[in-house]
């Protein structure tokens, strides 16, 4: 279903996104009912359902704007595509700390999988690191490759509480990628 821009309904949508994170703080994802959202809102059940679907609707309308305001980033001219996910990681802390708190990190890269061999038919590509150091591969491998390293290096930030610096897993990773790039 296309999604009205009617400003009424993107604010239903963002009081309905945000009463299903709130939740999230405390609850598993699994008990959470599409009830618990509506009462968490101040919004009709009718209201739910013209723009959702389900809760899981709502959890991947949330997903797709965090791939939009990501590849936004990756759009702009002369950045450094690690930046960009180290930025993206920082500002989205508490989010990735919610998916994983529920076991769902995955679905972000099950997400990030399906959308950027797509998007990168779209994007000059040249800038990205792992082009340059994998020369002419299938583009589909370059991009599994890429977000299956950079991601997981992610996950393992999250999982270890996202105590380590960004800056300094960031300049790990360059230091490694110049290594096996000799």
């Amino acid at each position: 279903m296309k999604k009205s821009q009617n400003p009424s309904a993107v604010r239903s949508r963002q009081e309905i996104s945000n009463a299903l994170l709130k939740l999230m703080q405390k609850y598993p994802y699994a008990e959470i009912s599409v009830k618990q959202i509506i009462m968490e809102t101040s919004l009709a059940r009718k209201t739910f359902y013209l723009n959702f679907s389900s809760k899981d609707d709502v959890l991947e309308s949330i997903l797709n704007e965090l791939i939009r305001e990501y590849t936004e980033a990756l759009s702009k001219e002369n950045v450094d595509p690690l930046t960009v996910i180290f930025s993206f990681c920082d500002k989205n802390k508490d989010l990735l700390s919610l998916l994983h708190k529920n076991k769902m990190l995955y679905l972000l890269l099950i997400r990030l999988n399906a959308f950027l061999p797509e998007y990168s038919k779209t994007e000059d590509m040249s800038s990205n690191p792992f082009v340059k150091l994998m020369g002419e591969l299938e583009p589909d491998y370059l991009i599994a490759f890429n977000v299956g390293a950079i991601w997981n290096v992610l996950f393992k930030w999250i999982d270890r509480g996202m105590v380590d610096s960004l800056d300094s897993i960031q300049e790990t990773l360059k230091k490694y990628l110049k290594r096996i790039s000799v």
